[in-house]
């Protein structure tokens, strides 16, 4: 997941939907790629590939990691942001976007724990 889903130099949009999560990776787990596993889980990186990917770009509507932090005071703890495009998530549902972001990602392998820790959804939302 780190090469399409970790990009330090992503610059956040005020569109973006801006998730914080502390994550644990399991042991030999970078994280980097704990960061960028929670990105692609939690957007296009479950989708099914169908013939039809060639007509859109998930790159507009994936997931990005674009910073990790380690937990002061806390050993293989870190905080990794990522950003949601709008375009992820239905309109106005926040069932839907709550669905995505807080769903089935907590139960990765990849990931030892995992906590949202802080969530900004913006006016446009």
């Amino acid at each position: 997941y780190k090469l399409n889903y970790y990009t330090p130099e992503y610059e956040t949009k005020d569109t973006d939907i801006l998730a914080a999560f502390r994550v644990t990776p399991q042991p030999g787990v970078p994280p980097e790629e704990a960061g960028a596993a929670v990105a692609a889980e939690s957007s296009t990186g479950t989708w099914t590939t169908v013939w039809t990917d060639g007509l859109t770009s998930l790159d507009r509507y994936k997931g990005r990691c674009y910073d990790i932090e380690p937990v002061a005071g806390e050993e293989n703890q870190f905080i990794a942001y990522v950003a949601y495009p709008l375009d992820l998530f239905e309109e106005g549902s926040v069932t839907n976007m709550f669905t995505s972001i807080v769903g089935n990602v907590f139960g990765f392998k990849a990931l030892r724990a995992l906590r949202l820790e802080d969530l900004r959804i913006p006016p446009a939302y």
